[in-house]
């Protein structure tokens, strides 16, 4: 594989670059998963951004990779210095989903979760999952039909009765006017 390799169509957005670290390239790396420590053990990162197309993602090596409290700081080859590392803030990071581990039981990547449909205990459908939201407490779903207001879900198991991801749903202990 080269670094102008095509990006593959399956990239999982693993986080997303904070911010310049240092003057030698750098970055602080903001994670969108449970165990970032493991990402340093992938040879290469993906680097794209939001609005790209995934054909304007690139593929770079990573050199080295350590958390920082609940960031992470990476070196990548493709940044040689603080201005380049500038670049690239507010840029996500991936990698193809075969270089993933595979999950655990009820552990899921973010990737898999969103748009799929949300129904409420009595079968009632609240609409589809639009994004996740990291807080200190919990993991929160945002759950939308696209004609009313977002709903804000936390995922924990008294909110998260089932993910069932073959049939693209979630089941939830949530009510319509909540």
């Amino acid at each position: 594989m080269t670094e102008n390799e095509a990006p593959p169509a399956d990239i999982v957005v693993l986080g997303k670059i904070a911010a310049p670290y240092g003057l030698r390239g750098a970055v602080r790396v903001y994670p969108f998963a449970d165990d970032p420590a493991a990402w340093s053990k992938l040879s290469h990162w993906w680097l794209g951004r939001e609005a790209d197309a995934p054909a304007l993602w690139h593929r770079t090596r990573l050199l080295k990779c350590k958390q920082h409290n609940d960031l992470l700081i990476a070196d990548l080859a493709c940044l040689a210095d603080r201005t380049a590392a500038e670049a690239h803030t507010g840029m996500l990071v991936g990698t193809p989903r075969a270089e993933l581990p595979p999950t655990e039981p009820d552990e899921y990547y973010w990737a898999d979760l969103v748009g799929l449909a949300v129904i409420n205990s009595r079968d009632l459908s609240l609409g589809h999952i639009l994004g996740l939201i990291e807080t200190p407490a919990n993991t929160v779903l945002r759950v939308g039909d696209g004609q009313s207001a977002e709903r804000l879900l936390p995922f924990v198991a008294a909110v998260v009765l089932d993910v069932d991801l073959p049939r693209r749903r979630v089941r939830v202990d949530w009510e319509m006017d909540w």
